[in-house]
């Protein structure tokens, strides 16, 4: 509710920071969460539609550092990221990073490739990747607050959780005033769905 997307004190040992795990146990829940994770079960809510549809028609995704983890500093190239063996994007992903790293080619069809040349570079090279299919810039706020800041988002898909952080990553962080259009909003008793179309 307070505009953060991770909590303070972000760690290797704590990814989302304290307490921001409950900005997705919304999600966690659904079914489509967790087929996309090779698990049976879950929920059929407007929230699982939801989840379906943020991953449907996306061709290669976009992360930051800090998404992907493995610490600051040159790469460990142990690191293969929070997801296991096979991650949930199935298509290529762009990490942003200071630092250059080979390609990591993991099972069902997921590669992240590090890319130094920031946030233009590496949209360039998703674009390609996808083709005639939609790029997700999927996070964190970092990320996105570049990618808004440099007027090269078409959408925000926000998911607003009744989930008070006080201090950690904050969207919306010099971004200048893009204009925001709410074009579509769904609401659940756990989160609430807004997606905006931006101005140019």
């Amino acid at each position: 509710m307070d505009g953060y997307v991770a909590g303070p004190d972000q760690s290797p040992e704590n990814p989302l920071g304290v307490g921001g795990e409950r900005l997705h146990e919304w999600m966690v829940v659904t079914r489509e969460f967790q087929s996309q994770h090779g698990q049976s079960g879950g929920e059929h809510t407007a929230d699982s539609e939801i989840a379906a549809r943020m991953g449907s028609g996306v061709g290669a995704h976009v992360m930051g550092r800090k998404m992907f983890g493995g610490g600051d500093g040159p790469w460990d190239t142990t690191w293969r990221g929070w997801w296991g063996d096979e991650p949930p994007f199935h298509a290529p992903v762009f990490v942003l990073s200071h630092h250059e790293r080979a390609p990591l080619e993991m099972a069902g069809g997921t590669t992240f490739h590090f890319v130094t040349g920031g946030v233009e570079a590496a949209l360039a090279r998703a674009k390609e990747a996808a083709g005639d299919a939609n790029v997700q810039v999927a996070g964190g706020a970092s990320t996105v607050n570049q990618y808004l800041a440099a007027g090269l988002l078409d959408e925000l898909f926000l998911h607003v959780a009744p989930v008070v952080l006080g201090g950690g990553e904050r969207l919306f962080v010099g971004v200048g005033d893009p204009t925001l259009t709410p074009v579509e909003v769904v609401g659940s008793p756990t989160v609430t769905h807004v997606r905006y179309r931006i101005g140019r």
